[in-house]
């Protein structure tokens, strides 16, 4: 059997590899290796004479070129047929970005909950991509489906958020089925580095987007096409209804490096595996704006802050069960405080549940409201005896030292009653007057979860009390809240990073502060280390019975 420590230290370990591991991996995706036989320096492709093995760049003999966009509701073309040309970029010029907005004519078929596609071509000028054989282009849907985002209204007044709502949407909200959406973003890019790839090694992520022509005694790949699906946020989808004849659609154009070509591919394929597993547009939505709304370097230090914050979570979560596993006096604990903190917990989890926040915010909210019912368990003795089909609930009874602790924890929860309650109804009747809701339960949930945001950190106060009152934290899991401590600071940067709403938000800030406030009752009451603790031992006691190591 390991020991604790020698547990926590294989945890660390295996932790360690893994982002060692983890940032060889980005390097090589990164850093590409071109290939050996390659000369440097200017006409390097002449003086090679074709080196055996290369792959060079068609964009190196610098071809005019222009970009044409068509669409279709057909997922393959093989000529000119039923397609609309919406976007022809004459001498287009690969180093130079643009962003231009086209009004889109929506088919019949697209309307009636069909699918639109954008054929994206790269060819000579003046050659129609159909003619040339040195063309490349890429397919990209501009529909999805998704579910649409229920209306909200008033609930007294009985006012929708918008006063005039066609017939057609309101059935097709009504079904919460999926309807077809429209993309109103598509990203391009082209890799424009003169890159000399080896053939004997060509990276799989790019070789799926490269094309390949015999020029002589070299072979060329063609300019790399890539589409942004990335950049395709839910923020920009809008519903297609039957009397859609016309939508915009805003492509933008930027080049785009080999290294960063390679990384976006994989993130991709990344975000495609999570909808396979069962992800929905919205769930892998909040997955993409951690990529595209940040820049490279500050994504980075996201990866290595969410390693830390993995660790941190596995170590507190250890730490916490076996605090309270072990746990069989509740002396110095306030038992008011465990039970608003699973309240909490569970209205926390059940508005994020309602708002339909990302999986990445809401598994972890459903892993704390468990654990917190747990203690809830522990703290008030509950044992469940079974006899037959039929179940009983025990309560244990509470020692003097508990009963005093429960004292000073019933007399704080008295003074902050008379503060909290008021603000709490308050707020509820507000927003029922002035916020529109989906629901009742919406309503009635946002109403328990703005009070726990707003003024949870008030039942923190209890724990507080009672520690001053007993000048002492020694009863505490100072293992645990250190971990938590430094997820809490971590949360603070992703707070800015993934999509969740704005009390939530908050709500990390506000934990900052109740955990400064530990802290300083730390350093004013220190353990007395020949104390006898709720397990009957000390510290000086178990120096005593340590065993001599030679």
């Amino acid at each position: 059997m390991l020991s604790r420590s020698s547990f926590t230290s294989l945890v660390v370990g295996v932790f360690a590899v893994y982002v060692a591991h983890t940032c060889w991996v980005m390097y090589g995706i990164v850093c590409t290796r071109p290939c050996p036989a390659a000369a440097p320096g200017p006409a390097k492709e002449e003086r090679a004479g074709g080196a055996a093995g290369c792959v060079w760049p068609y964009l190196a003999r610098r071809p005019k070129l222009q970009l044409s966009v068509y669409t279709t509701t057909r997922s393959n073309i093989g000529a000119e047929n039923n397609i609309d040309l919406i976007l022809n970029v004459e001498d287009f010029d690969i180093e130079s970005r643009f962003e231009r907005t086209v009004n889109v004519s929506v088919p019949k078929k697209t309307r009636n909950n069909g699918t639109l596609y954008a054929y994206i071509f790269l060819h000579h000028a003046g050659i129609l991509p159909w003619h040339d054989g040195k063309q490349v282009h890429i397919v990209s849907p501009l529909t999805t489906y998704m579910v649409p985002k229920p209306e909200e209204v008033n609930l007294i007044t009985g006012e929708s958020t918008t006063q005039q709502i066609e017939a057609e949407k309101k059935q097709t909200n009504a079904l919460d089925e999926p309807v077809s959406h429209w993309r109103s973003r598509l990203t391009l890019n082209v890799m424009v580095e003169d890159f000399v790839f080896d053939g004997s090694s060509l990276p799989a992520d790019v070789h799926r987007y490269m094309k390949m022509v015999q020029l002589g005694k070299t072979v060329h790949y063609l300019p790399i096409l890539f589409i942004d699906q990335l950049s395709n946020r839910v923020k920009d989808l809008m519903i297609i209804n039957r009397s859609t004849t016309e939508l915009p659609l805003t492509v933008s154009y930027d080049k785009i490096s080999l290294g960063k070509l390679r990384f976006w591919i994989h993130m991709q394929d990344a975000v495609f595996s999570l909808q396979q597993f069962g992800f929905s547009e919205k769930d892998a939505d909040e997955v993409k704006g951690i990529f595209v709304d940040t820049n490279l370097y500050f994504l980075a230090l996201t990866f290595f802050v969410a390693a830390f914050h993995l660790l941190f979570d596995f170590l507190a979560f250890k730490n916490d069960i076996s605090f309270w596993k072990k746990k069989k006096s509740m002396t110095g604990m306030s038992t008011k405080a465990v039970l608003w903190r699973c309240f909490s917990t569970v209205v926390i989890f059940l508005f994020l549940l309602d708002e339909q926040t990302s999986l990445l915010v809401l598994i972890p909210a459903g892993v704390g409201a468990v654990i917190e019912l747990w203690k809830v368990k522990k703290a008030l003795k509950m044992t469940v005896i079974w006899r037959g089909m039929r179940s009983t609930i025990q309560f244990g009874a509470y020692n003097e030292s508990e009963k005093r602790t429960e004292e000073y924890d019933t007399q704080a929860m008295k003074y902050l009653s008379y503060l909290l309650y008021p603000l709490c109804i308050g707020g509820a009747a507000y927003s029922l007057l002035n916020v529109k809701y989906k629901s009742w339960y919406s309503w009635l949930i946002n109403s328990f979860v703005n009070g726990v945001y707003a003024f949870g950190f008030l039942f923190m106060l209890p724990q507080l009390f009672v520690n001053y009152k007993m000048k002492s934290v020694a009863h505490l899991p100072w293992k645990a809240f250190t971990y938590k401590a430094f997820n809490t600071f971590i949360d603070d940067i992703f707070a800015f990073i993934i999509t969740m709403p704005t009390s939530h938000r908050l709500a990390c800030f506000r934990d900052d502060v109740v955990f400064l406030v530990y802290l300083y009752q730390r350093w004013l009451y220190p353990v007395d280390r020949s104390r006898v603790n709720e397990y009957g031992e000390s510290y000086e006691e178990k120096l005593k019975r340590k065993p001599h190591r030679d």
